[in-house]
């Protein structure tokens, strides 16, 4: 019994199936999660313009860290090109810093604080480590610290947390996009209950 109660608990935890009751499943009892958003929360953040910023500056950010990925593995592979490297690691991390400001100003509209807003907790958590270490690759670069090898080394470090918190967020999206088809999945249960 305890068995099948973990092993329902695990599988309701991936099991992201709208029509549990129709696949065989029923909704069992547990406990009961909090909405990513709030209707109010989800009203202020569909009419702010913050939200179409985000939404435009991520993928714009994605495509710049895979330009400049590249550039990265070949400065490391090849030890040509570090000029290129490390301009589009500068670029990079300054798309990171306007994503990041631009985000607070977003969270602050539809959760009332800059950071660490309960939906978002421990995205913005990793957040601060992925802009430590592109600020550490900042200092390291003008400052002289290190050979460009340890340079290119460091950027490649924060470039693994930056492609961990773009997990995060990414799933996030999805989490909230599920969200929103619930309503409609449940009335829709609900019609053909009757």
């Amino acid at each position: 019994m305890i068995g099948r109660l973990i092993v329902d608990r695990i599988v309701d935890r991936f099991d992201l199936c709208p029509w549990s009751t129709v696949s065989g499943r029923a909704i069992a009892p547990g406990p009961v999660r909090s909405p990513l958003y709030t209707p109010e929360e989800r009203r202020r953040r569909d009419q702010t313009p913050w939200t179409t910023v985000q939404g435009v500056l991520a993928p714009l950010q994605f495509v710049v860290f895979l330009i400049s990925l590249v550039l990265v593995l070949r400065f490391l592979g090849t030890g040509e090109g570090h000029a290129a490297a490390a301009a589009s690691v500068v670029v990079k991390t300054g798309a990171l810093y306007a994503i990041m400001i631009t985000g607070a100003i977003w969270e602050k509209i539809v959760f009332g604080r800059y950071l660490f807003a309960r939906a978002f907790f421990w995205e913005d958590v990793f957040s601060i480590l992925v802009l430590a270490l592109h600020t550490a690759y900042l200092v390291a670069l003008f400052a002289g610290f290190g050979t460009a090898q340890d340079q290119m080394l460091l950027a490649l470090a924060a470039y693994a947390a930056y492609a961990i918190n773009a997990a995060q967020f990414l799933l996030k999206l999805r989490e909230a996009r599920m969200e929103a088809q619930w309503p409609r999945a449940r009335s829709g249960a609900a019609g053909l209950a009757q």
